[in-house]
């Protein structure tokens, strides 16, 4: 498909550089495709009024790591200042990472992340070896540090990530160490937030409960990819990178079991469905998942797996819009688009959401 059909023009003053509180106080776009109505005005907090007894929340509870990295690059004599931003764990001590300047960074290359300062522990030494460089900026980096004592490492000496549309409008400050995580974020591995699931409170949490609304937990380690745009001219032509995700199977059997009593599968956030659709066979059924995704869902794409997705407003041109394009159909996604710049609402991260229900029989 023709990649400018997910194009739209948005106002600079509409991107949320703060999340707003309490969280679940953003405005929710409830959409019904061929519904009556179709689009309809909410908040976050009415979510258990609009969902139904027995229906399943899917959150996706990954953690972000601080994985932005500055430092220097020596060669010789030559030092050059580098930053590098991790995207997918390859084992204990190897990352695939994007840096800036790439044409800085050759195959080995010693970089310092974290220079010694003289009084460092050496776990905050931080040095990596350039062990290969790819296209589009990305290259492999080995650490001299390996499991825990890097995690330890990246901890303290790496930088939250917020995305380009925030970051290069201000600083990253000690409140995104909090508003930048969500309320279920249990396994590190992230370097960018499942944003959806920022909406989220204890006091939501409870009324869903009480609405009936069961809450489970699968895991997708959202890469850096997620915040590169899609330069290809045609959907086609462009290359996903791969995310590392997890389901276990009791978790899968459940789900299974919410379906058959008549349930709906609500997905918080595009990690989380495509982690379900990847989890997903033929029939529908989810099975236990783990390892590494690359699915692209495009418009045409049959969806197995979700039900009901709960998501952010997206950059124009990326993934993001396709994947909901292919859930909603293009041209409810136009309207709705259209309807919350009209209404003034906040996107990307940190703004408003969207929840798009399959219409009603």
């Amino acid at each position: 498909m023709d990649v400018a059909l997910f194009d739209f023009d948005l106002p600079d003053d509409l991107i949320a550089l703060r999340p707003v509180a309490p969280r679940d106080a953003a405005r929710l776009l409830v959409v019904r495709p061929g519904g009556e109505p179709e689009i309809d005005d909410r908040t976050v907090s009415d979510l258990a009024g609009v969902l139904e007894p027995g229906d399943a929340l899917v959150v996706n509870a990954t953690r972000v790591i601080p994985a932005r990295l500055r430092g220097l690059r020596r060669r010789g004599e030559t030092v050059a200042r580098v930053e590098i931003l991790l995207h997918r764990r390859l084992d204990a001590a190897r990352w695939l990472a994007f840096a800036r300047p790439a044409k800085k960074l050759a195959a080995g290359d010693r970089i310092e992340l974290a220079p010694d300062s003289g009084d460092a522990s050496p776990l905050t030494r931080l040095a990596a070896t350039v062990e290969a460089r790819g296209g589009a900026g990305e290259v492999t980096i080995a650490f001299d540090l390996a499991g825990p004592d890097l995690d330890q490492a990246i901890a303290e000496t790496g930088e939250l990530p917020l995305p380009p549309y925030i970051a290069g409008r201000r600083a990253t400050d000690a409140r995104d160490a909090s508003d930048y995580q969500t309320l279920f974020a249990r396994e590190p591995g992230a370097v960018a937030a499942p944003t959806a699931g920022l909406h989220f409170t204890p006091a939501l949490i409870d009324a869903l409960a009480a609405r009936g609304v069961s809450r489970h937990e699968t895991v997708l380690h959202v890469g850096a990819g997620t915040f590169l745009p899609v330069k290809a001219e045609d959907t086609d032509d462009h290359r996903m990178h791969a995310e590392t995700g997890f389901l276990d199977q009791q978790t899968a059997d459940v789900l299974n079991a919410v379906r058959e009593r008549g349930g709906r599968i609500v997905a918080v956030g595009t990690t989380a469905a495509r982690l379900l659709e990847s989890a997903a066979g033929e029939d529908g059924r989810l099975r236990a998942f783990s390892g590494e995704t690359e699915i692209f869902i495009t418009p045409g794409y049959r969806f197995r797996a979700v039900d009901a997705l709960i998501t952010n407003f997206h950059l124009p041109r990326s993934t993001l819009m396709m994947l909901i394009s292919a859930f909603a159909g293009l041209d409810t996604v136009r309207r709705a688009y259209a309807h919350a710049i009209a209404e003034r609402y906040r996107f990307y991260s940190y703004g408003d959401a969207c929840l798009f229900l399959p219409a009603r029989s």
